[in-house]
């Protein structure tokens, strides 16, 4: 199964969490926080959203840092996905 994204939505697969600090602390499953850095796996075609044209300006393999809260969780096989709009997406890492 593949994920289409629509509008100016982007698929998301996040980046594995830190398990050790600095200084070299583990950290336990439970500890670890949500990553907010992911690789993009699908962008939406964009378009005319609310009147306006957006221009999608992030590609498919890029990894990027998104909002804490943002967007909304899928799981499709196995793996687990994040569908966030554009505006969601903070900046490129390069």
């Amino acid at each position: 199964m593949k994920l289409v994204p629509l509008g100016d939505r982007v698929v998301l697969k996040q980046l594995d969490a830190e398990e050790t600090t600095k200084s070299g602390i583990v950290l336990p499953g439970q500890a670890q926080e949500k990553p907010q850095q992911a690789e993009i796996i699908a962008v939406g075609p964009g378009g005319t959203i609310d009147g306006k044209e957006v221009k999608m300006e992030v590609k498919v393999g890029d990894k990027v840092i998104y909002s804490k809260y943002a967007g909304t969780d899928v799981k499709l096989d196995g793996d687990e996905f994040v569908i966030v709009r554009q505006n969601d997406i903070l900046a490129v890492v390069e």
